[in-house]
């Protein structure tokens, strides 16, 4: 995939969702695609119907970062993951199950 076709899809802008990478011009995290789909067993089309106007070659290049940058998202979901472990532990009452 050449790289100006990830960079129209991808962005990573210090002060939005941490710095993070994300879909352009969204709010939505590669690491969310990433555990949706290859995680959770979404469908892109189902990703796509749960976050419109996203379109199917936003996550497709979403998940081409992935595999292009494993090691960043693996690790940004780890973190995530330790982070809501401690949230659960230290605030129960506020976690629905």
């Amino acid at each position: 995939m050449p790289a100006a076709v990830l960079t129209q899809h991808i962005e990573m802008t210090p002060g939005v969702v941490g710095g993070k990478p994300r879909i352009a011009g969204t709010r939505i995290r590669v690491q969310d695609i990433v555990a949706m789909h290859i995680y959770s067993g979404e469908s892109i089309e189902s990703i796509v119907a749960q976050f419109s106007p996203l379109t199917p070659a936003e996550v497709h290049a979403a998940l081409a970062f992935y595999y292009d940058n494993r090691e960043l998202i693996e690790s940004a979901l780890e973190r995530s993951a330790h982070a809501e472990d401690d949230f659960r532990s230290r605030f129960p009452h506020l976690v629905r199950d």
